[in-house]
């Protein structure tokens, strides 16, 4: 068949139409048509009378063959050139040590070979294949590779993708963190500067290492999905190799898909560390503000009973009869502050002992007090509280509180001007929340015992006293 390539056609010109390889011991027949010796031999073989070319058809006589020396010339020229243009393309289509075209491939020895090679005691018991058929199977398995690498690579993205989200997360917290203690020391006393930045940096020192372990968590995770990527990409262009090229240390490059794990991330915690002490400055400070809190009985729920000195409250074991004036809560068990404030600076503490449920805090006075209610600040409450679900701020959504050291003593700082309310837990000087806000109306201390729960939440919330000799000082 013509082409245009001037190579491919010199190579059908020296190429013997019988066994479709370079000619050998060239000769030619009366027809003028080219042959290798023993083709046209085996061709005639038990024929005696006058034969025809196997090309033409046309009669010849059997015993007129004469060697082509001036075409054996030009095989061999084409030979060489052939093995050139092969070897300059980077194909190697030849073999180097037959000049052959190498159509075989060696199973055993996972090498192409020519004809003559397969002949050869080196590979003559050894299973070969033709060489496109091997290609074809090799190109199969190499295929077949990618999808367990391609899902390797789309798992590690997204683990990788989940770690950048925990470090978004994370930094969020620390931002969160940050603006707590850099807003509670602000409002604090001056001595108190040196202990602020010793925490800010602490918390730095922990911001810093926790964002190193989940940044090389990354990294290693994008290590991991580059070498997937390099590795895909390697098989994707193998599978567009030339056959011999393509055949090249195929086993090892399967050998290396197969061999992928991907390495999941080390677990990083995210719970803060750092937890934000008040020192016994602190509370000297916020002592310079306490003021004296008791209970309205007017307010309280019927089920509650206080003590006679309206310091403790409690739910009881039976409802009493009590008038239901406007200001009675009936549907939560909640007893007010008989205090109202309307500016400046208050803090009180109240002992919460070993009970299981309560809510402590601040609301407006104009709260409803008939019926259900949420308690948010948007309603007019700024409380947190302990329940099943753990300790709480009354947000929308609520905001669990990270407590280290279970309260038994919950200190209530009123900021009125500030916006502010603050909670701590007095037991290890730590700050629970700050609700931020502009306040409006008068503003009452807020209790909440919750129910007995069946004799194990049958303590009472107590006020610390501060007695006047005191000197301002809470309750021991």
């Amino acid at each position: 068949m013509a082409t245009d390539n001037p190579v491919e056609s010199l190579q059908e010109e020296a190429t013997c139409p019988i066994c479709l390889e370079y000619f050998k011991d060239l000769v030619i027949i009366d027809c003028g048509h080219n042959f290798c010796r023993a083709c046209i031999a085996q061709c005639w073989e038990g024929s005696n009378a006058d034969v025809s070319c196997p090309q033409c058809r046309e009669t010849v006589q059997q015993g007129n063959l004469r060697p082509n020396r001036q075409l054996a010339n030009v095989v061999e020229m084409v030979k060489r050139l052939s093995l050139q243009a092969a070897k300059g393309s980077g194909e190697e289509r030849v073999c180097g040590e037959h000049q052959e075209t190498l159509k075989l491939f060696c199973e055993e020895d996972q090498t192409s070979v020519c004809v003559v090679c397969h002949l050869s005691r080196a590979h003559r018991e050894h299973r070969v294949v033709p060489i496109e058929e091997a290609a074809q199977e090799y190109k199969v398995k190499l295929q077949g590779a990618l999808a367990p690498l391609r899902k390797e690579l789309e798992e590690a993205l997204a683990l990788m993708s989940a770690e950048e989200e925990e470090i978004t997360e994370w930094q969020g917290k620390v931002k969160n963190r940050r603006e707590m203690i850099a807003g509670e020391f602000n409002k604090l006393h001056t001595l108190l500067r040196e202990e602020e930045q010793l925490l800010l940096q602490s918390l730095e020192e922990e911001e810093r290492e926790t964002l190193q372990r989940l940044q090389e968590n990354v990294t290693k995770l994008s290590q991991q999905s580059s070498s997937l990527q390099q590795l895909i990409t390697e098989i994707e262009e193998k599978c567009q190799q030339p056959v011999v090229e393509l055949l090249k240390d195929v086993k090892s490059t399967l050998s290396r898909s197969e061999n992928v794990k991907l390495q999941e991330p080390e677990a990083v915690s995210t719970d803060l560390k750092n937890v934000y002490k008040i020192s016994l400055d602190m509370r000297e400070a916020l002592q310079r503000f306490v003021v004296d809190v008791t209970l309205d009985p007017d307010t309280a729920h019927p089920d509650l009973v206080l003590s006679e000195d309206r310091k403790r409250v409690r739910h009881g074991d039976k409802r009493q009869d009590l008038p239901n004036n406007p200001e009675r809560f009936d549907r939560y068990f909640v007893v007010l502050g008989a205090e109202g404030f309307t500016d400046g600076r208050r803090y009180w503490e109240v002992e919460v002992g070993d009970k299981t449920g309560w809510d402590l805090g601040v609301c407006r006075e104009s709260v409803e007090r008939k019926g259900e209610s949420t308690l948010t600040p948007r309603n007019g409450f700024w409380v947190v509280g302990l329940s099943d679900e753990g300790y709480e701020a009354g947000t929308s959504p609520l905001t669990p509180l990270p407590v280290s050291v279970r309260p038994s003593r919950v200190g209530i700082f009123l900021d009125y001007e500030a916006g502010e309310v603050s909670f701590y837990n007095v037991t290890d000087r730590s700050h629970l929340f700050t609700f931020t806000g502009t306040f409006s109306g008068k503003l009452r201390p807020y209790f909440c015992p919750w129910n007995n729960a069946g004799g194990t939440n049958v303590a009472p919330l107590i006020i610390c006293p501060v007695p006047a000799e005191a000197g301002g000082n809470l309750c021991p």
